[in-house]
């Protein structure tokens, strides 16, 4: 087996486990971005490139929520323009920083993300309100403002996003199923900005994302079954599962000389 067909076969490996793991909670991108560093690509580049996979998984994942009848249109129009703002903002600092900095950036933000989400794991959001018109002033710009950091997340790194997401969502009163179906939504919504602006700053390798991509769809179809199958408290126990992972994983991997592995 030569050395291409080698690496094809890993990225849509880890792009299927990926993908389902995105769908259902979050922190796949742990498994894609150190593999294709791994495989000789630059962070910037990586983190780039990801955005291919990101999209055709969310393009997957969305529409097999919509054919399920989970659609939650009120609270896009809600959490979608603060977050694709913030998602501008975010591409611009991917694309401008450099590898160095990338890579000190993506070390501590990924522990900060692990620490916040086992310290405030998403929960099922009873007694919250359910519909954003049952939002105070206060909370309405609370959240506008989480949302526009969202973007800016997933703008500038994406690993890890659908934790925050889902913390959000569950505050504002979503079961995870619910919460997961605005996720992929939202997401499929500003990562075309983000490939765009990287792809124009030659930051991403198509025919690695494609390889990954094809594994990311059909990872997104399992995900999606075993949400929607599965429901609220089986999300919950693999969010719970997959946040430990998380940090686990950043605690263990060496960004600051993952070059050496390029």
């Amino acid at each position: 087996m030569n050395q291409t067909l080698l690496q094809v076969l890993m990225l849509f490996a880890a792009g299927l486990v990926a993908g389902s793991i995105n769908v259902v909670a979050g922190g796949g991108s742990m498994i894609t971005l150190p593999l294709m560093i791994f495989l000789g690509l630059p962070p910037t580049v990586a983190n780039g490139t990801n955005r291919v996979a990101i999209l055709v998984q969310n393009v997957g994942a969305v529409w097999g929520f919509s054919r399920r009848g989970f659609f939650e249109t009120p609270w896009l129009r809600f959490v979608a323009p603060p977050a694709i703002l913030g998602a501008l903002l975010g591409t611009w600092m991917g694309v401008v920083i450099g590898d160095a900095p990338f890579q000190r950036i993506l070390a501590v933000v990924m522990v900060l993300v692990a620490v916040w989400t086992v310290w405030k794991p998403p929960r099922s959001g009873e007694g919250a309100p359910v519909d954003p018109a049952g939002l105070s002033r206060k909370a309405r710009t609370l959240f506008l403002g989480v949302f526009f950091l969202v973007g800016v997340f997933g703008g500038f790194i994406q690993a890890g996003i659908g934790f925050l997401i889902l913390g959000a969502t569950s505050a504002l009163g979503l079961d995870l199923v619910r919460g997961n179906a605005l996720k992929v939504l939202l997401v499929l919504l500003f990562t075309p900005l983000a490939l765009a602006g990287y792809a124009m700053a030659g930051r991403v390798d198509w025919a690695m994302g494609i390889a990954l991509a094809c594994g990311n769809l059909v990872g997104s179809q399992v995900g999606v079954r075993f949400t929607v199958l599965k429901g609220h408290a089986w999300v919950r126990r693999v969010v719970v599962v997959m946040v430990v992972l998380f940090f686990s994983v950043c605690e263990i991997l060496p960004f600051a000389n993952r070059t050496e592995l390029a």
